[in-house]
């Protein structure tokens, strides 16, 4: 890791990692060197960190159970969180388009983009969306979650 590298050579600020690095593989290879590490991240990884007021608690602990169970005990990740999400969104969206068109036609395709544009404010398990015409990131501001790496797991970086 270049992480590791910096540390080697003294370094002593702090570090910030992509979404990317929010993965339990920072800890297991990184050790003791990403220690203190600063990441961000969707809740869906870290819901039990997370407040009862947290508007993505309740589907990051369903996204925690349900792929755990199916994958061994700790195997979930923020990859797999978002392939969640998707589901969670085409569920609302789908019967939406179904009246509009057949799958696979021209129709079916914009009445699907235009479901999801206006399916309003809608948690998933990596956060809060609220996709419009003119947003298609989607995300709110009440989205991510800093974490930071402390004895060799997340906690929620204050």
């Amino acid at each position: 890791l270049p992480q590791a590298t910096l540390v080697e050579r003294g370094y002593k600020g702090r570090i910030y990692q992509t979404h990317a690095a929010a993965t339990k593989d920072l800890m297991r290879i990184g050790g003791k060197d990403v220690e203190g590490t600063f990441v961000v991240s969707g809740p869906a990884v870290v819901g039990d960190l997370l407040p009862d007021s947290n508007p993505s608690k309740k589907l990051a602990m369903d996204f925690v159970a349900k792929y755990d169970k199916a994958y061994g005990a700790g195997s979930h990740n923020q990859f797999a969180g978002h392939a969640y999400d998707a589901l969670i969104v085409l569920e609302k969206a789908v019967p939406v388009e179904l009246k509009k068109g057949k799958p696979g036609t021209k129709e079916f395709r914009a009445a699907l983009k235009d479901a999801i544009e206006n399916m309003g404010r809608t948690p998933l398990a990596h956060g809060v969306m609220n996709w419009t015409k003119d947003d298609h990131w989607g995300y709110t501001i009440d989205t991510g979650v800093m974490l930071v790496v402390k004895n060799g797991y997340w906690a929620l970086a204050n």
